[in-house]
């Protein structure tokens, strides 16, 4: 029988992977620990974030809350200040609309990372907690918070539309700015106002899911999903007051007309868009999934 000489052993070298049950592969303790340290967060824990953050505001007081909201009327005014100063300026041309509607976002910015109370985030982050464990208390501590948050923002917005129009800090074509931003705003008919608002609505509901989970870029969140309402000339009660009460103050608008025509329809839609449609679909996604 012929014979073979025996053959070296061949050098292998242990594949540190070993398989897996679940996904092929199994890792260290410290690479498991930075797999789940750069995972999303489910929409569970958004929801709950969310959830208890409303808790928390409907719990407050009604002069805490007041306060807080007329803080945020007055700096959602530096958005229409911001960009009525890029509009003015911008030379003429088709990058104007684009550039000067980055000064949108400006009052948002401050809002938010002040923890001001704004009323159309209101209708994502107070509404959950509704929803969660709905009940007449809940109801009616919802509207109370609502109808605070709301005349707080608003007598913000007239006292800043006011002051830039009676205390000549700016000159000729910046107050035509500010004049034209709120008559391209009422070329709106009412539906339109309020379909708009929905968008607007469901814009910044969706920026306030999202915040929980953006970390080191809230300020990007806040900038790209509040640009887009500039930029789709999307109607949002509290930012659209300011521009429409500058007109009303100054002569060029009825206050009947800012009610009927503008405030009215576009708080209905803001409500659609923020509660009945993105705060509803998002809480019967964790329902769904039996969180």
């Amino acid at each position: 029988m012929q014979t073979f000489p025996h053959a070296a052993p061949v050098a292998t070298h242990p594949d540190t992977r070993q398989p897996d049950a679940e996904d092929g592969f199994s890792l260290s303790g410290p690479e498991e620990g930075e797999v789940e340290e750069k995972r999303p967060p489910r929409a569970a824990v958004l929801h709950e974030i969310i959830r208890r953050e409303g808790e928390q505001e409907l719990s407050r007081g009604a002069v805490a809350l007041g306060l807080s909201a007329l803080a945020a009327g007055l700096s959602m005014g530096f958005s229409l200040l911001a960009r009525g100063l890029l509009h003015r300026y911008m030379p003429e041309g088709p990058a104007r609309y684009l550039i000067e509607s980055l000064g949108y976002p400006f009052g948002f910015i401050v809002v938010i990372l002040a923890r001001q109370q704004l009323f159309t985030e209101n209708t994502m982050t107070a509404v959950l907690p509704l929803m969660t464990d709905p009940g007449l208390g809940r109801f009616m501590a919802l509207l109370r918070m609502w109808a605070i948050v709301l005349a707080g923002n608003l007598v913000g917005v007239a006292v800043f539309a006011w002051g830039i129009l009676h205390m000549q800090q700016f000159d000729g074509p910046t107050q035509a700015a500010f004049v034209q931003f709120g008559r391209e705003l009422m070329l709106n008919s009412p539906w339109q106002m309020f379909s708009k608002g929905i968008l607007a609505g469901w814009l910044v509901a969706t920026m306030v899911w999202l915040l929980p989970a953006a970390d080191q870029s809230r300020i990007l969140v806040i900038v790209l999903t509040t640009y887009l309402i500039a930029l789709g000339g999307f109607t949002h009660i509290i930012v659209g007051s300011l521009e429409t009460l500058y007109l009303v103050f100054s002569g060029d608008l009825s206050l009947a007309d800012y009610a009927l025509r503008f405030a009215l329809p576009t708080l209905a839609g803001n409500i659609v868009g923020g509660s009945l449609i993105f705060a509803l679909i998002s809480h019967a996604q964790v329902r769904s999934d039996g969180a």
